[in-house]
Parts: C-alpha cells; sequence; structure tokens
C-alpha cells in the first residue's frame, strides 16, 4: 500500500514496547498517529524477555519512568486484554554480604517500597534449598505481564482506537516533516525513532557516538519439579549486580568480588540468575549477556549450562525440563540507560541502552511525547 498522500500528526518508528508507548500517549492526546514497522508482528527484545516490570530496583531517572509507567500497564492489560499480575518481587540473599547489600538498599527506600525478610519468610514464599538461605527482601511494586501478549495485544488494540500500522514497511531515511519508507513517503508533524539498536542503520553517527553495541542472552522456558509454586519474580546475588539501585549501596563492591572469585565462568558470562513464573506453571530463567555490534549467530551451549546447573543447585532439583531456549538481544551502550536525541527537528530519536525497556517504557514515551508537544504548544 502506497504512503505518498498520507500526513499524521506523530509517525511512530519501531512497534516494540518503546514505539507503542509513544503511540498509545500521542494517541490519548487526541493526536493521528501512525506506526512503521519493518516486520510483520511485534517480534524483538518485547518479547523475548521476562516479562518484568522490574520497578523497584532502579534508581534516578529510570525510577521516575519505571513508577510513572506502573499505572499505565495496569491500564493497558485492562484494555488490551493480556494478563499482568502485581506480585512485587522476591530477592533471595544466600550470603551475609547479599543479606546486607538488601538492609542497606531497604533502608535508604523504606519499608513501603523494600521489606526485608526473614528466612523463615523466604523459605515461605521461595520454593529453595534451604541450605544457606539467610534472608531476603520484598519489592512490592514490580509487576508482571506476559512477554509473549503484552506488546502483541498493545499494538492489536492500538489499531482497533484508530492507530494507523505499517507492518512490513522499513523506515529509510528522514527529513524534517517527512519519514521515508519502502512503500513511500509518509508526512509527520513529529517523529518518534524507536528501533532499539538497530539505530545504528539509521542514525550511525549517534550510534557510534556513545559506542551503541547489541547485548545477545541466553534464555530460557522451562518445567522446574518445585516443591511449591514460585508466585513472583526471584532475584538472588547476582541481581544486586544488575541494576542501578544496588549499585550505590556500600556492600555490593564486597558481593562482586566475592562472585568473580566463586564463579570467574560465569562472571565473564555476566550471569543474572533470576527468575519469573509463568501462569501455566513454567518458570523463565535466565540470563547471559555479551555484548557486540554484531552479535554471533551461533549461541553457545555454555551458557544454557550455565543457568541449568544453577537452577538445579538453587531449588534442590535434580531435573530441569526445558521447553524453548532463545537469544534475547537489546542495545547497549556504555555507562548510560537511555539514548534521546533530534538530529533533525521535530525527529526524535528514543532508545533504552540497558535492559528495561519493558520497566521504563511507558513512563520514557510519556516524558517524551509530553516534552514534544508540551513544548511545542507554548511555541518554544
Amino acid at each position: 500500500m502506497s504512503t505518498a498522500t498520507l500526513e499524521f500528526d506523530v509517525v511512530v518508528v519501531g512497534a516494540g514496547i518503546v514505539g507503542l508507548a509513544h503511540a498509545y500517549h500521542a494517541h490519548k492526546r487526541g493526536l493521528s498517529v501512525a506506526v512503521v514497522e519493518h516486520t510483520d508482528r511485534v517480534a524483538g527484545a518485547s518479547v523475548r524477555n521476562f516479562g518484568h516490570a522490574c520497578i523497584s530496583a532502579q534508581s534516578g531517572e529510570a525510577l521516575r519512568y519505571a513508577r510513572a509507567g506502573r499505572a499505565d500497564w495496569l491500564t493497558l492489560s485492562a484494555e488490551a486484554g493480556f494478563w499482568s499480575a502485581e506480585t512485587g518481587t522476591v530477592a533471595l540473599a544466600r550470603h551475609d554480604d547479599e543479606l546486607a547489600v538488601m538492609q542497606e538498599f531497604a533502608a535508604l527506600r523504606g519499608p513501603s517500597a523494600a521489606r526485608m525478610l526473614t528466612r523463615s519468610e523466604v523459605l515461605a514464599r521461595v520454593p529453595a534449598d534451604p541450605a544457606g538461605v539467610v534472608g531476603g527482601m520484598f519489592l512490592s511494586a514490580d509487576l508482571q505481564v506476559d512477554p509473549r501478549t503484552a506488546a502483541p495485544n498493545i499494538a492489536q488494540w492500538l489499531e482497533s482506537v484508530g492507530v494507523k500500522f505499517f507492518w512490513r514497511t522499513a523506515a529509510t531515511s528522514f527529513e524534517p516533516g517527512l519519514v521515508r519508507t519502502s512503500r513511500g513517503g509518509i508526512r509527520a508533524g513529529t517523529t518518534f525513532v524507536t528501533v532499539n539498536h538497530d539505530i545504528d542503520r539509521l542514525f550511525p553517527d549517534l550510534a557510534e557516538d556513545i559506542d551503541l553495541r547489541r547485548c545477545a542472552l541466553h534464555m530460557m522456558k522451562a518445567v522446574v519439579p518445585l516443591r511449591f509454586p514460585l508466585t513472583a519474580p526471584l532475584f538472588t546475588g547476582w541481581s544486586l549486580l544488575r541494576y542501578s539501585g544496588f549499585e550505590t549501596m556500600p556492600s555490593t563492591p564486597a558481593v562482586a568480588a566475592r562472585l568473580l572469585a566463586e564463579f570467574p565462568d560465569e562472571t565473564t558470562l555476566d550471569l543474572h540468575q533470576m527468575y519469573t513464573p509463568q501462569p501455566d506453571g513454567t518458570l523463565l530463567i535466565g540470563d547471559t549477556h555479551i555484548r557486540e555490534v554484531t552479535p554471533s549467530a551461533f549461541q553457545s551451549e555454555k551458557g544454557f549450562e550455565v543457568l541449568l546447573d544453577h537452577t538445579r543447585e538453587l531449588f534442590g532439583v535434580r531435573t530441569v525440563d526445558v521447553v524453548e531456549r532463545w537469544q534475547g538481544v537489546y542495545s547497549t551502550a556504555p555507562g548510560r540507560e537511555f539514548l534521546r536525541a533530534e538530529p533533525l527537528p521535530r525527529t526524535h530519536v528514543v532508545t533504552v541502552t540497558t535492559g528495561i525497556g519493558m520497566t521504563t517504557g511507558l513512563g520514557l514515551a510519556a516524558a517524551g511525547v509530553a516534552a514534544a508537544f508540551d513544548t511545542a504548544a507554548v511555541g518554544v
């Protein structure tokens, strides 16, 4: 279908969760919106993830976006018809230094955000092998959504309420007020380019300026014979090294040093041992992190072996039946969580440059749409 005569208030390039969030917030303002996506469905990082809105463990700008997007997740779950749950997250401590980080974090954030759990409270919530468990923490604000259906359902719902989608249509270049695509040009009052790591194919200088790379993950879905069901996402000591909310805690360096000494292979793989339970009783298990401009097409079995070994040890089980394995890929850049740029007038590039797109995307988009249109409204 030719796009030659079409014009919209907002054109969003990219139908991942960040792009859909921009379309959602623009549509809420009564603006005409189009979404341009080179695939025929939502298929990237926005479906290849844990479905975990990890709100509590963020800090600074990311924490603001995560908190702002929480209500939108629940609203969209009801409107678009995908599963969500206000589960919170349990963080399991198996060493005193891990418990110290959690105590420091809980003292900083307060009991309404982070509540310490005794050893017995943890074991009542988590079907872990009791050996070595010393306590834990509960993060009450966190949410879960179904990662396989959340973003696709949002896209379908947006189409049903008037947002125009151009599937199997590639954006090729940009001019002020114009998006050139493989089906022709689309006139746009404002454009948001939200293509995750593929920003290096559209605006290579922006990508090179921040050393943007692709982060490739080992992930899997499995049936684990637990003593009782896990009902909330589970963090381990490795999680304390992954999120900005924990990195400034005084005891975090001790955790990092110990894990490096005890598990050098896992540290090389940049392991994050975490679990999210699914409504069908399976667990999503992950993950590892390999950062390259172009990830290898060949995924080593070593990462999966490490995840399986740690899962068996953590839960005290002998077997883990893997249902699916996959390689998640998201954009990453050293020392930053977000890329926002305006390389052309009214053309905004927006990318989450770490693995928190599902957590922060809705709030990030709300802020970006507000900045673009509220500023324009006063003629600045």
